[in-house]
């Protein structure tokens, strides 16, 4: 939820900053294109011409987007880098080179740094080229599309980085030009996705943050249901946006809309599709965890560790994490086999240690756990220690605060 809401409140920083200078949004910032207008037939003047929407282009690349979502990067960059010895001029090419860094990025909670050069790289390059289209001809609305595509993904990793100035800049200048692009909306879902992911989160920041509603009387009116509806149909018909839009719905349907079943509908698509995709893979198998499918999530946990095992991309501490809790869990409650169990937990500590995630639900319900397996055990003193554990790694109003610290209570004299 944290980093949707970087995501959103980055989104919406240009139209603070607009405000601020001259008042109000303008009349043009204001206007929200209706939905029934993505189904405007494009005439074939207006679409000649567009790489973006050359049907010959994506029979090309379909495999090389996919092999990009599916973690196969060496693969898909060739056949960028093919595309882009035949369009050096073009800024889809370099787009793609940059999505690709940051599905690179992606897995590691977007903690890792060592693929921000090339993505800034890439980025800026598709910046540069698009802007050259766009001077040419200011109503190029696959050149729009472009600078607001590169500069929002730009602000994306600045705002993860804490590059408030940058990512404010990078923000404002993707808002200017997804304006722009919206003329193109009738053309391809392409053009749609920035406006849904406004349309979704500026409301959505209204009703979660009553902090920043003083804020947000200077933005324009979203809706929200728009928003929702918008990007279900990128998510159907988009080509580059479609596993964008269907990332973001996965999400907002599990942490903001509470609707786990349509989530988990999405991640099952998506893992399946991509199923060497651990951020994907992850989070399916956490929803099939909350949801209770405990066969399937045993499964795929043990799958996930056998990749990361093998050292396949996208496979770090946090995937290990997440299925060596499941099927600790798992051996603890449905098997009985406390050995295994123990073995797993002190796994998905490891693992949380190793991804600096210390305060995480996972860190400390493993040692809750062990601590209950010991005291079943009669083993007191280790109870003891791991239940210490855990009342120094959580909230006082928790749950596992208090169950700690009865134990403890009940427990002094034990050493």
């Amino acid at each position: 939820m944290k980093k949707l809401l970087l995501v959103a409140f980055i989104i919406l920083v240009p139209f603070l900053a607009s405000a601020q200078q001259n008042g109000t949004p303008s009349d043009t910032t204001m206007r929200h294109v209706t939905f029934e207008s993505i189904e405007v037939i494009p005439s074939a003047g207006t679409v000649k011409g567009m790489l973006l929407l050359d049907r010959d282009i994506q029979y090309e690349l379909e495999g090389a987007v996919d092999n990009m979502y599916n973690f196969k990067y060496e693969r898909a960059e060739k056949q960028f880098r093919s595309l882009r010895r035949r369009y050096p001029e073009h800024p889809l090419p370099y787009f793609l080179l940059g999505l690709s860094q940051w599905w690179k990025i992606v897995p590691t909670n977007i903690q890792t740094t060592k693929y921000d050069n090339q993505f800034f790289a890439y980025m800026d390059t598709a910046i540069t080229k698009a802007e050259t289209m766009y001077d040419k001809n200011e109503k190029n609305f696959e050149a729009s599309f472009f600078l607001a595509a590169a500069y929002g993904f730009t602000a994306r990793l600045h705002s993860e980085r804490s590059n408030w100035r940058k990512a404010t800049v990078a923000s404002k200048r993707s808002l200017e030009f997804m304006e722009k692009a919206k003329a193109g909306n009738g053309l391809s879902p392409e053009f749609l996705f920035g406006e849904a992911l406004f349309n979704y989160y500026s409301v959505w920041i209204h009703e979660n943050y009553p902090m920043l509603r003083p804020v947000l009387v200077f933005f324009p009116d979203g809706e929200k249901r728009l928003g929702l509806k918008q990007l279900r149909y990128v998510a159907n018909s988009g080509f580059y946006t479609g596993t964008e839009a269907k990332y973001f719905l996965m999400k907002i349907y599990s942490n903001e809309e509470n609707n786990l079943e349509e989530s988990l509908k999405i991640s099952r698509e998506l893992a399946t599709k991509y199923p060497d995709n651990a951020y994907f893979q992850r989070f399916y198998v956490r929803l099939l965890f909350v949801m209770g499918h405990f066969t399937q999530a045993e499964r795929l946990s043990l799958e996930i560790l056998h990749k990361l095992e093998q050292k396949m991309p996208g496979y770090e501490a946090i995937s290990g994490r997440y299925a060596s809790y499941i099927l600790a869990y798992v051996n603890q409650n449905k098997y009985r086999d406390f050995a295994k169990a123990k073995m797993y937990y002190q796994n998905s500590i490891m693992y949380a240690e190793m991804s600096n995630e210390r305060e995480s639900g996972y860190f400390v319900n493993s040692y809750l756990n062990l601590a209950r397996i010991a005291n079943q055990e009669n083993n007191k003193p280790l109870a003891k220690r791991y239940y210490t554990i855990v009342i120094n790694n959580t909230e006082k109003k928790s749950a596992a605060f208090k169950e700690a610290r009865t134990f403890l209570k009940a427990n002094r004299k034990v050493k």
